[in-house]
């Protein structure tokens, strides 16, 4: 088994690709060991001593690193953890995927403001190693929860700021603002 690396605009954080597919549907974030819940890949990686955020996409592996821990020391013990589980065909979930998916109704402002991120913006972060997903919509303002190497990003700013929000303000008049949380 051949495992790629990528660098993110996150300099903490590296998307691992197996060549496989990792989810079926959606995504999964893990900000702590004690969230991995029904993830024996989450457990696994989180068992490597410096890794602080598992990220897993549709095809890539998304984990980012404590401060102090140099990714010299680090990349080989996850590329290890990566394959292992991989190759042992052990399952990314136990009893069917944490992706949670909003099936409540919403109204037209937010099934547009979700579909242009589905369409736009999520397949370009996800390129990054990350996720962003909405959250909810309030008084012209849309927040969003930034994953994977998004989170604690250098440059996520900018791209809530200058990209989305600029995005959303053309295409949805009532958007004033995009804030993460």
């Amino acid at each position: 088994m051949f495992i790629q690396t990528e660098q993110t605009p996150n300099p903490a954080t590296l998307k691992f690709l197996p060549g496989r597919a990792v989810m079926e549907a959606g995504t999964a974030h893990f900000a702590a060991a004690d969230e991995c819940g029904r993830s024996p890949l989450a457990a696994r990686l989180f068992a490597v001593p410096g890794v602080t955020i598992v990220f897993l996409g549709a095809d890539f592996v998304s984990v980012s690193k404590d401060e102090q821990v140099d990714w010299y020391q680090l990349k080989p013990a996850v590329l290890a953890a990566i394959m292992e589980h991989f190759t042992r065909g052990e399952p990314v979930f136990v009893g069917g995927t944490t992706a949670d998916e909003d099936e409540d109704e919403d109204d037209e402002i937010v099934t547009q403001i979700k579909e242009l991120l589905e369409t736009r913006v999520r397949p370009a972060v996800a390129q990054d190693g990350g996720d962003i997903i909405f959250h909810r919509f309030e008084d012209g303002v849309v927040y969003l929860h930034m994953q994977g190497s998004c989170q604690g990003c250098p440059s996520s700013t900018a791209t809530l700021k200058a990209g989305i929000e600029n995005m959303l303000r053309y295409y949805v008049p009532e958007v004033t603002e995009v804030r993460a949380i």
